[in-house]
């Protein structure tokens, strides 16, 4: 009888880099666009054609690596990998093999809890940390080993039409790819799913890719298998690869669906962990079940050799540094300095960090306010809105950060109320004059002088004796009409805050 089980998974995601050309020959890098129009002999792989490695490619592997915390080789080589697949445009894929680019790295994400009702994978199966039980941090992440990324090239396409027709479209041979190769060290479909969407935005962060997953910039084969105790003693399950995952969702629902399924295969006929077996598995999105493509036994299948058209090479300490200064900030430690710094809830600071280009202009528009939280407030409630309306990211506002620290600070300094801020807000974006232009022009500054305010409230009092008969007789709702008054007998300019608290000491004292 089966007393509990563990859900054991890696990912190995592939991710094409954002170069100008392709990884080995000069052809343009992009998505898209008429089949086989941007090949040349080296990325078909035709006789006597001859790769050479882009030094865009080289360098943006290592900021992937460094963002991902990894070590980053001063020598390493390419090598073949040979295997036959129609897309596979030369036979084999120039890729590396046991000197990879980067390598020991890590991602931390944050700790998933799930109510005690409601464990991934049913009720016996409980995260017992016995992969990877030293990757808790702090108590609030699970830290994710990344035993390697090296590069290596896509290939082609396949294109299944109607008529039971294939074809190869071959633009995509050749470009950049690196695939980031983690440990064990994720115990459910959630975390899993985690892991590629931590990933996406820390290498997007960093420029390094697009990461859209529906053009297949980006793609994960998720490694799974179980660890089952059964009477007391603990077997493991042969791993399954999942290929070709290209959504979170479909990351958290293939490997649900293979983790029930392995743990049935067990039960039935104790199937058990072989470390040279793995069985090659693909995703039925509309059914919902896995599907058995393929196995394979080793690596000799392979039948890995060095590049011979390649030179092994060294990687200059100049790159690596300039590498260093590409990644910065990363999102995690951005999202905790904006909470301790400027008092945002998380919320907040997950939207302030969604994109690099976001949280930089923030923090310009901070650096040049005194109120944090306001500038955070425009940006969140005001600029976003009317930037995601039109399709707009904030690259595409003709407002700078200046802008907004302007109308921050007039609004923290009650020069003007929160109503005139938007009618400023939106005089701002249609004529891209600062906020302290627009107050003057519209005479629009708050009146603050206690004796003038004291003014308009006597005027006021005198002018609805019916009101303050109302007021001594108990209906204390009365001094939000007057309040009304006030506010229209100055234009809107009385400070509010001032001019509640002398009307409520005059009427008081009546």
């Amino acid at each position: 009888m089966i007393d509990k089980y563990e859900i054991v998974i890696g990912c190995e995601i592939h991710t094409q880099l954002l170069t100008t050309t392709k990884a080995f020959c000069a052809c343009e890098n992009r998505y898209g666009g008429m089949p086989d129009t941007r090949v040349c002999p080296v990325c078909l792989g035709l006789p006597g054609a001859m790769p050479r490695v882009s030094k865009g490619y080289v360098e943006l592997g290592a900021v992937a690596g460094l963002a991902l915390n990894c070590n980053i080789a001063r020598f390493t080589k390419f090598d073949r990998k040979h295997y036959f697949y129609p897309d596979l445009a030369k036979g084999y894929q120039i890729t590396q093999y046991d000197l990879p680019l980067c390598t020991d790295g890590y991602v931390d994400l944050p700790l998933i809890h799930y109510p005690e009702d409601q464990q991934p994978g049913g009720e016996k199966h409980r995260p017992l940390n016995f992969i990877g039980k030293d990757c808790i941090i702090d108590g609030k992440y699970r830290r994710v080993r990344v035993e390697r990324i090296h590069l290596e090239e896509d290939v082609g396409k396949s294109l299944h039409l109607a008529g039971n027709h294939s074809y190869i479209d071959y633009n995509r041979c050749g470009t950049p790819l690196i695939e980031i190769v983690t440990k064990p060290d994720m115990t459910s479909p959630e975390e899993a799913a985690l892991f590629m969407q931590t990933v996406q935005e820390i290498l997007r962060y960093v420029k390094v890719t697009k990461g859209n997953l529906e053009e297949g910039n980006m793609r994960c084969d998720a490694n799974i298998n179980l660890n089952v105790w059964e009477d007391g003693k603990l077997y493991h399950t042969p791993i399954s690869e999942i290929k070709n995952l290209n959504s979170f969702r479909a990351i958290k629902d293939a490997c649900t669906y293979e983790a029930k399924r392995q743990l049935e295969e067990f039960q039935n006929d104790r199937q058990e962990f072989n470390a040279g077996f793995k069985v090659t598995m693909g995703w039925d999105e509309e059914k919902g079940v896995t599907v058995v493509q393929r196995t394979k036994n080793s690596f000799v299948d392979y039948r890995f050799v060095v590049e011979p058209d390649i030179k092994p090479f060294t990687v200059s300490e100049e790159l690596i540094l300039e590498a260093y200064k590409k990644v910065g900030e990363l999102p995690e430690a951005k999202r905790n300095r904006f909470k301790k710094e400027f008092g945002l809830s998380d919320f907040d600071v997950e939207t302030l960090t969604s994109t690099r280009e976001l949280s930089l202009w923030f923090e310009e528009a901070v650096s040049k306010s005194k109120s944090p939280k306001r500038v955070a407030n425009l940006i969140l409630t005001e600029l976003l809105a009317v930037l995601n309306e039109n399709k707009q990211t904030i690259e595409d506002t003709s407002l700078t950060p200046s802008h907004i620290a302007e109308l921050a600070d007039a609004l923290e300094s009650n020069k003007i109320t929160s109503k005139q801020g938007k009618e400023v807000f939106a005089e701002m974006l249609a004529s891209n004059k600062m906020p302290s232009v627009i107050i003057k022009e519209k005479g629009m500054e708050i009146v603050s002088d206690s004796g003038a305010i004291e003014g308009f409230v006597d005027q006021v009092i005198v002018a609805n004796p019916k009101a303050i008969e109302d007021f001594k007789g108990g209906k204390t709702n009365v001094i939000g009409w007057l309040m009304g008054q006030v506010m229209k007998l100055s234009s809107g300019k009385a400070n509010p805050k001032e001019a509640t608290k002398l009307l409520t000491e005059k009427l008081s004292k009546l």
